[in-house]
């Protein structure tokens, strides 16, 4: 089967993984309206390409809080990497190294970050945090971080209790038992766990901005926000002192009924002002897309599931085909808009359908 676009890799995964582990993973919050639409989005938007510009060179590299990546796509965080491929977590460090991107780890990995850091030594990696209601452990794992060379915190703002997802309570989704969330394994060792593996509650509900702080407090690290999709947090954001925002609706898995992304960029972009960088995910499936959001004022997208269905496909080698596509995707959008660098991508790109 030849794989010419992510959504062969969606229909690989789809037919090969188990049940419970798609759904998993494909699950959006009740009706699936927010994750449905996180793509729909994209079809609204139309391209203004410029032509008779000299694109015979391409660059599209871009810079990250100032270290360069070698396009302006990363790989979000995402839990359980184990149900997608055998070497889960690690798989995915080394695919992020080999293709000079920034690979976000997730709190709920199945690798440790020691074994996430291991895999790709002198890769570009950010840590995504949970706050748990046991403090000691989140400042545990923020400090190990920043001693394992993770060169950013994403502190993600959009889970003070899981979304339902309605496949996941009917299959009675729990992580297998040969898996574990392995930082946080030593912490919550002989409690009860849940469905997620990790005791009922764990997460703390009562997180405010003035943890922001408290972050600020334990690490030299760059914070980044996740999950913000409204002008007003995004000042809050800028004044706290933050110093990038992923635009999130968590995939569509937290709330329904929240607005698409890349429809959400456009007010944030507005509000920051320049003041932090801007990223994007949710609903990313072709180098076309890419181009949209950096359009709108994204400096770099995100993409979750289709990096999991690349691990699904062939591990760390399908994952790199997966970002492969994409980059030349995003690539010859670029020449065919017009541009021949990123820097020459602006909001003049493109323009919202009247449909």
């Amino acid at each position: 089967m030849a794989m010419v676009c992510l959504s062969d890799f969606e229909a690989y995964a789809k037919k090969y993984l188990p049940k419970t582990a798609w759904d998993f993973f494909a699950a959006g919050a009740d009706d699936g309206t927010t994750r449905d639409d996180n793509i729909l989005a994209y079809k609204r938007i139309r391209f203004r390409p410029r032509m008779l510009r000299d694109v015979s060179v391409m660059d599209i590299r871009t810079k990250l809080l100032g270290t360069e990546i070698s396009f302006p796509v990363g790989i979000a965080p995402t839990g359980f990497h184990q149900l997608a491929w055998p070497d889960g977590e690690k798989s995915t460090a080394r695919a992020a190294k080999a293709m000079n991107i920034c690979y976000i780890a997730s709190t709920y990995s199945t690798s440790s970050l020691e074994e996430i850091s291991a895999a790709a030594p002198g890769g570009f990696q950010w840590f995504q945090l949970y706050i748990h209601r046991n403090r000691a452990v989140s400042k545990q794992l923020v400090q190990q971080a920043e001693a394992l060379g993770f060169q950013g915190l994403v502190l993600t703002a959009d889970l003070p209790y899981t979304g339902k997802r309605r496949d996941d309570v009917r299959n009675g989704f729990r992580l297998p038992p040969h898996m574990s969330l392995k930082n946080l394994e030593a912490a919550f060792e002989g409690d009860d766990r849940s469905e997620y593996g990790l005791p009922p509650n764990s997460l703390d509900p009562s997180v405010t901005w003035n943890d922001i702080y408290w972050l600020q407090s334990l690490t030299r690290l760059p914070i980044i926000l996740k999950g913000i999709l409204t002008k007003e947090d995004a000042e809050l954001a800028v004044r706290h002192g933050v110093q990038g925002i992923i635009v999130s609706n968590h995939g569509g898995r937290q709330l329904d009924g929240g607005p698409a992304t890349i429809d959400a960029l456009v007010e944030v972009v507005e509000a920051v002002q320049g003041r932090a960088e801007v990223y994007l995910d949710g609903g990313i499936r072709k180098g076309s897309d890419v181009l949209k959001a950096l359009a709108l004022g994204a400096k770099c997208v995100f993409i979750g599931r289709p990096a999991l269905w690349g691990l699904a496909y062939k591990g760390e080698e399908g994952l790199q085909d997966v970002l492969r596509i994409l980059r030349d995707e995003f690539r010859l959008s670029m020449a065919l808009t017009g541009c021949s660098s990123v820097s020459e991508i602006g909001r003049q790109l493109v323009q919202f359908s009247k449909l």
